[in-house]
């Protein structure tokens, strides 16, 4: 099969969860014996045009505007949508499957795609589809209740609210055969807020590639002075709905106690964005890596790759974490507002380094088994072959 995938953004230009996990399924379909191509938006001019990025032809398609209009050009957004057509109709693809479009390549290609009579699959990676801005609220996180409504978003949007947003969004939801959540907990969110035909298709990682040689572990040891160190690895984004206040707070707790920790962050404010062996790497040299989100976070990502790299993980409670991470068994699941039951959980396993390395192992088997890439694209090519 042809199958074209689009994607807001897309590495090498990001590293963000969403833009590597969709790099992984375009690789894993195109390994699968399938002809990938990629449309992404760039920021840049000089950026635009089609390129090969490890094997897959990725067309890059221009766009810039201030963040207040995302609520009206995510629905149709003119600067994109005539050359995604065009890419369209001049690779024929059999299959489309869009991911995170709703920044700058716009839900309208969701029409556009049905026009030309192709296949139209949505995989949801958050709650944009419905929301405004992440749910961060104490009745989404402790009664579960996810519906949002039009206050909910003017408070979020503020000067960019567009109250026709999400409705025009169901609408063209309606175009799409088929759409995945990356959690039970996302789909349940879709749920409760109208969207329906959705299954659950879990992110998946090639876990034979986060081997990296020792060598390249010492290297980036002496890059960032993390010998002789405990080492608790932060991958998310530097902000405070990923819980970078709860975990510094955690840290400068514990280092009364244990003065060798140390916090790696690999954020804009951190170590900076790493990718590649980089990234393998600051996973690699980690005795703990935690993902405490205070907000529903569907499906993190790095949950993926701590457990690929067989390092024991303290997730959060809100969202698809639970889903992943098994508490005891494989890491942690824990309250990241309850900045005490961080510093347990993290003394615990730093202190305890034969237990955080029996759950990196376990944390190993079970990415292995139930989150590997292999098996995420055998059900989606399930799909794509019945429609």
């Amino acid at each position: 099969m042809k199958i074209l995938i689009l994607q807001d953004d897309f590495p090498p230009q990001t590293f963000g969860g969403a833009g590597r996990s969709t790099f992984d399924l375009a690789k894993g379909l195109q390994g699968a014996g399938h002809q990938v191509f990629v449309i992404t938006a760039c920021p840049k001019k000089a950026d635009e045009g089609s390129v090969d990025y490890q094997g897959l032809k990725v067309f890059r398609i221009y766009t810039n505007f201030h963040k207040r209009w995302r609520a009206y050009l995510s629905l149709y957004n003119p600067q994109t949508v005539k050359k995604v057509k065009e890419i369209i109709v001049e690779m024929n693809p059999d299959i489309i499957h869009a991911n995170n479009i709703h920044s700058y390549l716009s839900y309208y290609c969701f029409k556009i795609a049905k026009k030309l009579k192709k296949p139209v699959f949505f995989t949801a990676r958050d709650v944009m589809t419905f929301n405004y801005d992440k749910l961060a609220t104490k009745k989404y996180l402790e009664k579960f209740d996810y519906r949002t409504n039009w206050w909910d978003h003017l408070k979020q949007a503020k000067k960019g609210y567009n109250p026709l947003r999400n409705i025009l969004i169901k609408n063209y939801l309606k175009y799409v055969d088929k759409i995945f959540a990356v959690s039970h907990a996302l789909k349940d969110a879709l749920s409760q807020n109208g969207i329906k035909n959705v299954e659950v298709n879990y992110t998946g990682i090639d876990v034979d590639d986060w081997s990296i040689s020792s060598e390249k572990v010492e290297e980036f040891k002496k890059k960032h002075n993390l010998q002789g160190k405990k080492v608790i690895f932060f991958g998310g984004r530097i902000s405070g709905l990923k819980g970078i206040t709860q975990i510094n707070q955690a840290v400068n707790a514990i280092k009364k106690e244990l003065p060798e920790i140390v916090l790696l962050t690999a954020g804009e404010k951190g170590i900076g964005w790493l990718g590649g062996d980089e990234l393998k790497a600051a996973y690699a040299c980690a005795d703990v890596v935690v993902v405490p989100s205070v907000c529903f976070d569907s499906f993190p990502r790095s949950n993926l790759e701590a457990m690929a790299s067989r390092k024991p993980v303290i997730a959060t409670k809100y969202g698809g974490s639970p889903e992943i991470v098994v508490d005891g068994v494989t890491g942690y699941i824990v309250n990241p507002l309850n900045v005490d039951e961080l510093v347990a959980k993290l003394s615990d396993l730093l202190k305890n380094p034969k237990k955080a390395k029996e759950f990196g192992e376990r944390g190993y088997q079970r990415v292995k088994e139930q989150f590997s890439l292999e098996k995420q694209i055998k059900e989606i090519l399930k799909y794509y072959e019945n429609i």
